[in-house]
C-alpha cells in the first residue's frame, strides 16, 4: 500500500466517526424532547370570488304626503276620473288576481276597498278628491341603482285617408295577420311570467314575424289593410304613437287603435341620427325628425326601416272626443292623467304622482314644472325600467307640439292602499326577474 493510499484510509475512518458521533448526538436530542424543524407552511388556498351584489330592479321607500312637491297646489280630479276606470277592470278580476308587474302592488282584494270609496267622492269637490287619496293610500317614492328618471310624452295624431286605395292615399294600416302567433311564457315557465314572444308558425316552428323593411317592401298577404292614408311618414309616427284619429274622405272620422305589434325590438330612428351626427341630442325630437324625413325624402324610407318594429291597427269609433284610445288597461286614456309604464316593473291601475317639466305649447318658451297624478294604464316598446314613463297628452295640434318635445328627468311615487303598504313596511326592494 502506498502512503498516499494510507492517508486516504486515515482520513476515510476520521469522516465516518464524525458522522457516527452526529447521529448519535441527534438521537440524544430527540429524547430530550426536542422537534426536527417544522416542514414550509403550505399556503391556504385563495377564497373564492364572490360574485357582485346584484342591485334590486327597484326600491319603494314610503313617504309623507307634505314631502310630494306642490300636492297641495295640484288637482287630482281627472286622476280620479282616471282611477275609477280603471277599478272597473279590477273588479272583473278574482280576489287573488295579483296586479302584475313585480307584484309590489299585491292583488286585487286589496284594492277592493279603495275602489269602493273612489266612487263616493264628487268629481267636482277638488279637496275631497285630495282628501281620498291622503287618506286612502300611502306614497311609495320609486328608485333604482342609480340615475334620474326619464318621462317623455305621447298623444293621438290626426291622418286622412280613405277605406280603398286610390289617389294619394296609398299607404296602408295592417289589421292584425291572421299568422300572427303571440306567446305567454309564463304559461310555460313560473320564472318568465309576463314575458311574450311574437312570431309565426313556418315548418311546424315558431320563428320571428317579419320586420318592417320586409312588410314594407313585400306587403302582407296575411293581414287586410284597414285604411290608406296618404302619407307614410305620417304612418310611422301613428305607429309610434299607438293611435291615431282619421279623417277619411268621405268626412267621416274613425280611429286606428293599437291592436298588436310584430314582436320586433322598437329602434329609436332619432337615436340613429344623433349617432350619424346629423340632429344633436338636445335639438332631437319628433318635429326635428319629421323635418329631417321631409328634406331627405330619398333617405326617409331607409331610415324608417332601421325600427323594425311595426304596429297593426283596428278601426275603432271614436266615443267621447275628450278621451283617447283604449290603452293597455282597456280603458279610455285620459289627457294628462294616464301614463305608460314598463309591464315588467309596474301594474294597471296604479296612481302615481310625477314630479317633472313639461315643454310648453309655444316653442318659444322655456318648460314648466309638470307636478300631477297619474294613473298607469298603458305601456309602450319605448317604455323600459322601473322610473320611467310616456304622459299621455291627449288629442289636438297643442297635444302633439308638447308630446314631440317631451324628454325630461324627474321623479315618481307610486300610491298604494294602506293594507298593501302595512305588508311592505316602510320600504322594499324588488329583484328583476
Amino acid at each position: 500500500m502506498s502512503s498516499d493510499d494510507g492517508a486516504s484510509t486515515r482520513a476515510l475512518v476520521v469522516l465516518r466517526s464524525r458522522l457516527l458521533v452526529g447521529v448519535l448526538a441527534a438521537a440524544i436530542l430527540a429524547g430530550c424532547g426536542t422537534m426536527p424543524p417544522a416542514p414550509p407552511a403550505v399556503p391556504a388556498p385563495a377564497p373564492m370570488p364572490q360574485p357582485p351584489a346584484v342591485p334590486p330592479l327597484l326600491r319603494l321607500d314610503s313617504v309623507q304626503f307634505s314631502e310630494l312637491e306642490a300636492w297641495p297646489q295640484g288637482d287630482p280630479r281627472s286622476a280620479l276620473q282616471a282611477f275609477r276606470r280603471s277599478c272597473a277592470v279590477l273588479a272583473a278580476k278574482p280576489d287573488e288576481a295579483p296586479l302584475g308587474g313585480v307584484n309590489y302592488a299585491g292583488t286585487t282584494v286589496e284594492w277592493r276597498q279603495v275602489c269602493g270609496m273612489a266612487t263616493l267622492v264628487s268629481i267636482d269637490d277638488l279637496e275631497a278628491t285630495r282628501t281620498f287619496f291622503e287618506s286612502e293610500f300611502v306614497p311609495y317614492r320609486v328608485a333604482r341603482g342609480s340615475g334620474a328618471g326619464l318621462f317623455t310624452g305621447y298623444y293621438e295624431p290626426q291622418l286622412k285617408g280613405s277605406r280603398t286605395r286610390h289617389g294619394p292615399y296609398q299607404t296602408p294600416l295592417y289589421g292584425v295577420p291572421a299568422d300572427l302567433v303571440n306567446v305567454d311564457l309564463g304559461l310555460f315557465r313560473e320564472n318568465l311570467r309576463g314575458q311574450r314572444i311574437i312570431g309565426k308558425v313556418a315548418d311546424r316552428r315558431l320563428v320571428p314575424y317579419p320586420a318592417r323593411a320586409e312588410i314594407e317592401g313585400v306587403g302582407l298577404g296575411s293581414a287586410a289593410p284597414i285604411l290608406f292614408v296618404d302619407d307614410p311618414i305620417d304612418a310611422f309616427f301613428l305607429q309610434i304613437q299607438g293611435s291615431g284619429r282619421v279623417v277619411l274622405d268621405d268626412g267621416t272620422v274613425v280611429r286606428a287603435a293599437y291592436a298588436a305589434q310584430n314582436g320586433r325590438p322598437y329602434t329609436p330612428i332619432g337615436a340613429i341620427l344623433i349617432q350619424r351626427g346629423e340632429l344633436s341630442r338636445e335639438a332631437v325630437s319628433m318635429q326635428s325628425i319629421r323635418a329631417w324625413l321631409l328634406a331627405h325624402p330619398a333617405e326617409a324610407p331607409q331610415l324608417m326601416n332601421a325600427n323594425a318594429s311595426y304596429v297593426f291597427f283596428t278601426e275603432q269609433p271614436i266615443g267621447d272626443p275628450s278621451l283617447g284610445a283604449l290603452g293597455a288597461q282597456g280603458v279610455p286614456l285620459t289627457p294628462e292623467a294616464s301614463l305608460a309604464v314598463d309591464l315588467t316593473v309596474h301594474a294597471l291601475g296604479i296612481p302615481v304622482w310625477l314630479e317633472t317639466t313639461a315643454p310648453d305649447p309655444d316653442p318659444t318658451k322655456p318648460d314648466q314644472t309638470f307636478h300631477r297624478l297619474l294613473v298607469m294604464q298603458d305601456t309602450g316598446g319605448a317604455i323600459r325600467g322601473p322610473v320611467r314613463g310616456d304622459v299621455y297628452w291627449g288629442y289636438s295640434p297643442e297635444a302633439g307640439s308638447v308630446a314631440g318635445r317631451m324628454r325630461s328627468e324627474g321623479r315618481m311615487i307610486v300610491l298604494l292602499p294602506r293594507s298593501v303598504a302595512m305588508r311592505l313596511g316602510p320600504s322594499a326592494e324588488f329583484p328583476g326577474r
